[in-house]
């Protein structure tokens, strides 16, 4: 059981630690989300392992024909639609077997403000994010790897003591103009000319 004081781990590590495929795209991962380590890419994959795992018990119960396992089935696909990781209106049992890791990762706090541009880049967002530059409604978050219901997903902005939340903040002046120059269209170069 352990002393009480200290918190179990919330995740399992990889069976093998060195293997080059499966570092390689927990690297990519990594870049991607702008994760801070690989223990995080492990919280999400056990999260997602604990609700395909659950899928799979209520998979067998159904078959059974257990009533309760249809209330059960029912809370699991309104838990993960709810939070955004089914984004289809009729879910079913098989499309949670049919989950990623980057399903879950998508759902992150640091990953849901980048994508909504309040951030220059996911790991920015993470810094910000930390030192409590936003909020949902009025809570400040300061967990990056919160996971962020899809009816939050609108309420987040700025924290009004922060100094993000002026407009005319340096940093907010620096990401409007990077993001018009990203979505303004790129002149084609010019033709090569010939001797």
């Amino acid at each position: 059981m352990g002393d009480p004081k200290f918190l179990r781990r919330t995740y399992d590590t990889p069976k093998h630690p060195w293997e080059a495929g499966r570092m390689d795209e927990e690297r990519k991962l990594l870049e991607k989300y702008g994760l801070k380590n690989k223990r995080e890419l492990w919280k999400a994959q056990s999260i997602l392992r604990g609700f395909r795992r659950q899928a799979r018990d209520l998979q067998a119960r159904l078959r059974a024909g257990e009533p309760q396992a249809e209330r059960e089935t029912a809370g699991l696909l309104g838990r993960l639609s709810r939070l955004g990781v089914l984004s289809q209106s009729t879910p079913s049992i098989d499309d949670v077997l049919a989950l990623t890791t980057e399903d879950v990762l998508r759902r992150r706090f640091e990953w849901v403000v980048f994508h909504r541009e309040l951030a220059p880049t996911p790991r920015g967002a993470r810094q910000w994010i930390v030192h409590g530059h936003f909020s949902i409604g009025d809570h400040r978050v300061t967990r990056p790897g919160y996971l962020v219901p899809s009816a939050d997903e609108t309420r987040i902005s700025y924290t009004p003591t922060s100094p993000l939340s002026d407009d005319d903040h340096s940093q907010r002046s620096a990401l409007r103009e990077r993001l018009t120059a990203r979505s303004a269209p790129q002149e084609a170069p010019p033709p090569p000319q010939e001797a």
